[in-house]
C-alpha cells in the first residue's frame, strides 16, 4: 500500500448519475493529486481511490512528470505573482527536479506517444526559466537535464 498518493480519479459505479467533480472531469494525465488519500484504501471526501495495479503505466508516468514539473516551477518561483522577484526561489532544488523530469521524459517518451511532445515542451520551458533566473548560467548543454544519460 502506498500512503499519501492519490490517483486523482474518481469513478463511482454505484452512483453513475452523480455529477462529476472538477477533479473527476479533468484530464487524467494532468489532474492534481489529492493530498492525504491512500491508494487502495478507500476514499477521501467524495473521491474514491483506485488500486495502483488498476492504473495504466502511462498514467502513472504522466502524473509523475506533472508533479515534477509543478514542483520545479514552484522552486523556480514561477507560481509567484511576481516571478521576477518571488518570495521563494531555490535553484538547487529546481535543478534536481528538472534533471529528474528530463530523465523520466527521455526514458518514457516512446510510451507517452503523442503526449511526449507536451512534456518535452514543458521541460524546455523549465530549463529556459532556470537559465534565466540563474545568477551564473550553466554552459550550453550543461544545464539541468541537458546532458544525455551515460
Amino acid at each position: 500500500m502506498v500512503h499519501g498518493v492519490s490517483t486523482g480519479l474518481a469513478h463511482d459505479p454505484e452512483h453513475p448519475d452523480r455529477p462529476a467533480t472538477a477533479a473527476e472531469s479533468a484530464d487524467p494525465t494532468t489532474s492534481a493529486l489529492v493530498e492525504g488519500e491512500d491508494v487502495g484504501t478507500g476514499a477521501v471526501g467524495d473521491l474514491p481511490s483506485r488500486d495502483l495495479q488498476d492504473i495504466p503505466a502511462v498514467e502513472v508516468i504522466s502524473r509523475a512528470a506533472v508533479m515534477l514539473m509543478s514542483a520545479a516551477a514552484e522552486q523556480l518561483g514561477l507560481a509567484d505573482p511576481d516571478p521576477d522577484d518571488p518570495a521563494h526561489r531555490d535553484l538547487d532544488e529546481a535543478r534536481r527536479l528538472i534533471t529528474a523530469l528530463a530523465g523520466l521524459v527521455r526514458a518514457a517518451a516512446p510510451d507517452l506517444g503523442p503526449h511526449a511532445a507536451a512534456f518535452r515542451d514543458g521541460l524546455s520551458g523549465l530549463q529556459a526559466a532556470f537559465r534565466e533566473y540563474s545568477p551564473h548560467p550553466d554552459a550550453p548543454g550543461e544545464g539541468p537535464g541537458e546532458r544525455p544519460a551515460r
